[in-house]
């Protein structure tokens, strides 16, 4: 009976100060401190409960990263077989080369000649997907896009979001019904892109096997339009301070289509309410049924 009582603070908007809860059983996590016997949050975030463990996420700090984790992020330097990534983490990231997918998925120990062509796989500015493989003692995070749906990003936009926003789900890969994939990293960096045609994956993943440059064919200004209305959704969502994910992405689209919203004027203070009310009652609702 407890734990379905705690199960009830989770996704709770708090402030320093505030009572998260007076129930016995639960271990104090960050964020939060016991006075009186009762559960205190001393940042200002969203309650996080997992299992019996209690923890306040800050809205604004630094992406500290856990196993598993699907982020999006820059490629800063090119090292001694491996690459410095920003995830907005206290430090850079580092993807090294025996944990990146090599052309045609040979596995195989990573030699010299390998080394010597780093570059081929990723440079300074590009930006990339990946999953977060390792925790350092000193905070730092090991990455890994051995997997075929991790690599470098191509033709879109990013956006970078509270990271407190992104909830933590099986699903971070989101194809829209508008023809728009999204991205949802863990660290709050959000990628927007027109979905690939069969044809624009095959000549990705031969490039990639062929150590080349792609030139991929002209987005059409429908499609730009989309992405753009898309991109401009997570923001209204963020600065709403409504959690990201697939249901409210799409709620807050089919929204701004309905009210006859342009792409500009979707970020006027006066229609952010109103673009995201459904997502608004989509999370409300969430939270009833857990």
């Amino acid at each position: 009976r407890i734990f379905k009582r705690l199960m009830d603070v989770s996704n709770q908007y708090v402030q320093p100060g505030q009572l998260i809860t007076k129930h016995q059983g639960f271990l104090r996590g960050h964020g939060t401190m016991i006075v009186d016997g009762n559960l205190v949050a001393i940042v200002s975030g969203f309650v996080l409960q997992t299992n019996k463990l209690i923890s306040v996420i800050p809205l604004n700090s630094r992406y500290s990263g856990n196993v598993a984790d699907v982020v999006v992020g820059r490629v800063v330097e090119v090292g001694d077989k491996r690459w410095k990534v920003d995830v907005h983490s206290r430090q850079h990231a580092v993807l090294h080369l025996s944990s990146i997918h090599l052309p045609g998925g040979v596995q195989r120990r990573r030699t010299t000649e390998d080394a010597l062509q780093m570059r081929d796989f990723f440079v300074e500015g590009d930006l990339l997907s990946a999953e977060v493989q390792k925790l350092y003692q000193d905070d730092s995070l090991a990455l890994q896009t051995r997997s075929l749906k991790y690599g470098k990003l191509y033709g879109g936009s990013i956006i970078i979001v509270p990271q407190s926003l992104i909830k933590r789900s099986k699903k971070h890969f989101i194809s829209l019904k508008c023809g728009v994939d999204v991205i949802l990293g863990n660290n709050g960096y959000i990628w927007v892109t027109n979905t690939k045609s069969e044809e624009e994956q095959k000549m990705i993943s031969e490039s990639e096997e062929r150590r080349t440059s792609i030139k991929l064919s002209p987005i059409s200004s429908e499609i730009r339009e989309r992405i753009c209305r898309v991109h401009n959704c997570i923001e209204a969502l963020s600065r709403a301070f409504v959690y990201i994910s697939a249901q409210t992405v799409e709620a807050t689209y089919n929204q701004s289509v309905s009210l006859g919203l342009t792409v500009k004027e979707m970020l006027n203070d006066d229609n952010i309410p109103q673009l995201t009310r459904y997502a608004r009652a989509e999370v409300s609702e969430e939270i009833m049924d857990s």
